[in-house]
């Protein structure tokens, strides 16, 4: 699978610590070095059929249809495009005017990632998003109508405007229009965010933990009472929708990642893209060096594995503990997630493999680290 980091936007949100520019300036250029890095990193993936490509960023809806198009076509000289590869767009809402979705209707996009956030005025202002609540409703139906049916929205939660009425009543809406994938967050506060800023001089304040996990239960509750499967911390889909992109990550899929800042890994190293667009278009205009690479031990691989593994509904498979990693490392995990199995935080599937309960959900990421094995 291949990543497309677009980095534009239009304005800052508060809470973004992703790497973007404000300005378009360099677009051509940018552009032409992401086709140059397609041609010069085309053998990095053993497996030539891509499943998925998905722009991501930064705003990829800032960029005009034929841009997509021409990313798409280098991408097509180089790889074998499945036929049903899934296809995304991350679309701010104001950019998807009817003009525009239009013109994704004539590319081979099939999938919209809608950054909706909120459908309350005074939120969105608060994060500082370039739409409004009016474009919020508005983009969906506009999509929708043009035929597309694969949709996914981003909602946030645990922000002290957010009371739990006006949580039910973003969730809601999601449920009414019929979007068939719902990918939330917590909202939290990055390093040299404006957000940080704001916490940091007490003029808004902090995060509330015990609200994120409240809102987080209502979440759960709300999209699995109707019909959603909570197959992944973040991700929600009705029957058969689940994301091919996210779901691949989740499941250790080799990718590569093309742009500033983009991270590609193939199972034995992962590597980082340089995060400065003046510094990247450079470094490929000149043919020199524009990314770090970080080989990885079988302890990081591991690790890695028991991370993403414990996010999703399918859970960690001790069988292939065994098998790609060896018997210690079973021993390792029926060990040390003893504890969570006996506070109800972990349970097995009837296919025996290692899953969070949906009181382990609220505490992911501090199971996965107690199973970890400690490299020296």
């Amino acid at each position: 699978m291949i990543y497309f980091h677009i980095p534009f936007c239009k304005q800052a949100c508060h809470y973004c610590d992703f790497h973007f520019s404000t300005s378009l300036k360099y677009k051509e250029n940018m552009l032409a070095a992401m086709q140059q890095e397609i041609v010069k990193r085309a053998h990095y993936l053993a497996d030539k059929q891509v499943h998925s490509l998905y722009f991501g960023g930064g705003t990829p809806s800032i960029l005009d249809s034929e841009d997509i198009l021409q990313l798409i076509g280098t991408v097509e000289k180089h790889f074998e495009i499945a036929p049903d590869a899934e296809i995304t767009l991350e679309a701010n809402p104001d950019d998807l005017t009817a003009d525009k979705v239009r013109a994704f209707r004539h590319t081979p996009i099939n999938r919209f990632s809608i950054g909706i956030q909120s459908f309350f005025e005074e939120d969105l202002r608060w994060m500082n998003r370039a739409h409004n609540a009016g474009e919020a409703d508005s983009s969906i139906k506009r999509v929708q109508d043009a035929g597309f049916e694969n949709i996914t929205c981003d909602l946030i939660y645990g922000y002290p405007l957010l009371t739990d009425e006006k949580w039910k009543s973003n969730m809601q809406k999601l449920i009414a229009m019929d979007i068939p994938h719902i990918s939330s967050y917590s909202m939290t506060v990055e390093n040299r965010t404006a957000l940080a800023h704001f916490v940091k001089e007490g003029k808004t304040p902090a995060m509330s933990d015990a609200q994120s996990a409240e809102q987080m239960m209502m979440l759960i509750e709300t999209l699995t009472d109707n019909g959603f499967e909570h197959y992944e911390i973040s991700n929600f889909a009705k029957q058969g929708m689940y994301a091919k992109h996210n779901t691949n990550y989740w499941k250790s899929t080799h990718y590569l990642g093309i742009g500033p800042s983009a991270h590609s890994f193939n199972g034995a190293s992962r590597s980082w893209n340089v995060a400065n667009n003046a510094k990247y278009i450079a470094a490929l205009r000149d043919n020199i060096e524009f990314q770090e690479i970080e080989n990885l031990t079988q302890e990081d691989q591991f690790n890695e594995y028991v991370m993403t593994a414990l996010r999703t509904m399918w859970g960690l498979d001790l069988q292939k503990v065994e098998q790609e990693f060896g018997y210690d490392y079973k021993q390792h995990i029926l060990r040390e997630s003893q504890r969570f199995i006996d506070g109800q935080e972990l349970e097995y599937t009837s296919e025996g493999k290692l899953r969070t309960t949906t009181k382990g959900k609220l505490m992911t990421d501090h199971i996965a680290s107690e199973m970890f094995v400690l490299v020296d």
